[in-house]
């Protein structure tokens, strides 16, 4: 199988059940930043993390082809009109979803309770959580904007929204971890004048 089909030379792009669209098309770049976002969370995997973080983080990406698949589809050739799924494309479940709330829970029974914001960083690692968290709220953006005009399952959203969430804890528990320091974001007092 050749890699390259040409057949996006004139900017567009088919859909799982061959519609074209566009390559600026809110579908495409909602898919394409859930695969933007995979991407970093394979760097942050591949970095010295504990062995429990790797192995949610791969079943994490494994959910995000899911979304890439979801958000891939023509919803007018996902479902027949006698309303049975054309396309074989899984779903997002909601034990994926409790997963990733189970996971913040024992990361934050083991955590300093959170008084401020933090600043992003400290070390490499926890930047890299930072970067994956800040690309996934704008998949989340952009899916929603997709819900709107072309709806999908919901749980599609809830699991983005809970994935960013997982993200920003994952990055307190390895700063924790790598003993990094949290620098806390203190807004500065404006003078009564």
């Amino acid at each position: 199988m050749k890699i390259y089909t040409k057949t996006g030379d004139k900017g567009t792009t088919a859909l799982f059940g061959g519609t074209r669209v566009p390559k600026h098309h809110i579908r495409i770049e909602s898919y394409g930043t859930v695969d933007e976002l995979n991407s970093h969370i394979g760097l942050i995997r591949d970095q010295r993390i504990d062995p429990r973080s790797k192995e949610i983080l791969i079943h994490i990406q494994d959910r995000l082809f899911t979304i890439g698949a979801i958000l891939a589809t023509d919803p007018e050739k996902a479902i027949l009109k006698s309303g049975k799924k054309r396309l074989n494309i899984p779903l997002i479940e909601e034990e994926d979803i409790e997963l990733l709330e189970k996971e913040m829970d024992k990361m934050n029974d083991v955590l300093p309770p959170m008084t401020h914001f933090v600043l992003p960083g400290g070390h490499t690692t926890v930047s890299f959580c930072h970067i994956a968290r800040c690309v996934c709220r704008r998949a989340e953006r952009l899916a929603t904007q997709l819900y709107e005009e072309e709806p999908f399952d919901q749980r599609t959203l809830h699991y983005l929204n809970r994935l960013s969430d997982y993200l920003f804890v994952l990055a307190r528990k390895l700063s924790n971890d790598l003993q990094a320091e949290e620098i806390k974001w203190v807004p500065k007092k404006i003078d009564d004048h």
